[in-house]
């Protein structure tokens, strides 16, 4: 194993953490608050290991493999969270390690669920640090770097693989790290067009910057406990739905839609429709669940069932209503969207619509082959055939989705955490969604309540439902560790 070329690049991507966290220290020295010495002192601890670590990465050869890739990209997600939550630590704003990994950690993988009782209490520095996780963490930590300082990251395409969202990784150019500035370029573009909205319709400037980052991420952040209901603009909520719509689309797409004319091909896409499909279907349950049970006017209805199941589709986790206080029926809406999640390639997370088209497709097939035995049905998703192989790593993916989530929900009936809650805390970090359903912990209540060993366990479930599950799992297998 290349350990001293995992070393520089983790000095490399550090010193790039520290150089965000010194934005928040500007933040801070501007606004006078009591941020700036934790502020400042992480920067330092930050550069003092980066440094640290790129003199034990002195000489190393710029040749990674695949193991290599698999054990960078982990080291790397866990590193981030544990600097990250050093400003929380450091200023008091967070009492214990357990909860401050835990909010750095659900910043980065753009999950959003949170251990803050009161945002609004907070130092603008630190909230702005919140959302600037939130945005590193949407299109990869590595596949930044490769896309600003593609020098410091040897193998480029191994890590990629390893960090990359979605069963197919479509190719924008012929170079990964010109890809990679594409895909970039797109969402620096929607991040300053959703700023720009938000500010024109009555937010603040720093409110503004602040939700368009974690919007466009999907991660759900907010600067207020009311999240984006404390502006009670619809406006705003429109907005709002826009832009998390937009950020649960393939950036490839995107891209190829925006910037080369090719709208046409967005609307033919089979996973664009079935994610658009879903978002209508679901909307005009729930809004008949709230017109028949909630007395709620038509227009308003239609906005915040809209907005809820946007926002949980594309796992961005912003509320503008207390879901909780709906019928029962709209919670198993809910959790649907939670599960299928947003488009393959896209800041969103979940079982990706991708998987969602091919089982259909895969449970078609075999309906048919009752009938027809002998008939080769091919699966097909957009003219592009899923081999054998790709089906069953599919079946294996979804088996240690609910595996994984089982888990998590027995050891918290164990602890004495409700069913419902249970269920869908542990459906929520596996999707990276944020919010919950219950009335103990509620989508608009932090999880500060959990016992500490659960919230380390929930930490766990949120990088791997952000790295895909095997990128993690692979390295507690013993063949990994073998050198043949």
């Amino acid at each position: 194993m290349n350990t001293k070329l995992i070393f520089k690049i983790l000095g490399a991507l550090l010193n790039i953490e520290a150089a965000f966290m010194a934005l928040c220290l500007v933040l801070s020295l501007y606004y006078r608050e009591s941020d700036m010495v934790p502020l400042a002192a992480t920067v330092v601890v930050t550069v003092v290991a980066a440094l640290s670590l790129r003199l034990l990465g002195r000489g190393a050869s710029n040749t990674l493999s695949r193991r290599d890739a698999y054990l960078l990209v982990t080291v790397v997600w866990i590193a981030f969270a544990a600097f990250g939550s050093l400003p929380f630590l450091f200023g008091g704003y967070i009492s214990n390690v357990s909860d401050a990994f835990f909010e750095a950690m659900s910043g980065l993988t753009t999950t959003g669920a949170t251990t803050i009782d009161h945002v609004e209490g907070m130092p603008h520095g630190l909230l702005l640090w919140r959302s600037l996780t939130q945005w590193i963490g949407g299109l990869g930590i590595v596949f930044f770097t490769i896309a600003i300082l593609p020098s410091f990251v040897g193998g480029s395409v191994k890590i990629f693989a390893a960090e990359a969202t979605g069963p197919v990784q479509s190719k924008l150019q012929p170079r990964l790290t010109m890809s990679a500035k594409a895909l970039w370029g797109v969402y620096l573009v929607l991040t300053a067009v959703c700023a720009l909205c938000f500010f024109l319709f009555g937010m603040g400037a720093f409110d503004a910057v602040n939700y368009a980052m974690t919007i466009t991420a999907t991660g759900g952040f907010a600067t207020h406990d009311a999240s984006t209901g404390y502006f009670n603009n619809a406006a705003i909520d429109y907005t709002a739905i826009l832009f998390m719509f937009t950020s649960g689309i393939s950036f490839a797409m995107l891209y190829a839609a925006l910037f080369k004319g090719r709208i046409k091909h967005l609307f033919k896409n089979a996973e664009f429709r079935f994610y658009s499909l879903l978002i209508l279907v679901s909307t005009a349950v729930i809004v008949a669940f709230l017109l028949r049970y909630n007395d709620y006017s038509v227009a308003d209805a239609i906005r915040v069932s809209l907005f809820q199941v946007v926002s949980f589709i594309t796992t961005t986790g912003m509320f503008n209503e207390d879901a909780a206080q709906w019928h029962h029926i709209t919670w198993v809406v809910l959790c649907l969207c939670m599960f299928f999640g947003g488009c393959a390639g896209s800041t969103a997370g979940g079982f990706k619509c991708a998987r969602g088209v091919i089982s259909l497709k895969i449970l078609r097939n075999e309906l048919l082959h009752r009938l027809h035995p002998k008939a080769i049905l091919p699966v097909k998703v957009n003219d592009t055939s899923i081999n054998s192989s790709g089906q069953i790593t599919l079946i294996a993916f979804l088996m240690a989705y609910f595996v994984l989530c089982f888990i998590a929900y027995f050891i918290m009936i164990l602890v004495g955490v409700d069913s419902t809650n249970s269920f869908t805390i542990a459906l929520s970090c596996a999707s990276n969604v944020g919010p919950t359903l219950g009335l103990e912990i509620g989508p608009t209540m932090s999880w500060s309540i959990l016992p500490a060993f659960v919230k380390w366990i929930l930490s766990a479930l949120m990088l791997m439902g952000r790295l895909e599950i095997f990128t993690v799992l692979v390295i507690f297998t013993s063949a990994f560790w073998k050198n043949n």
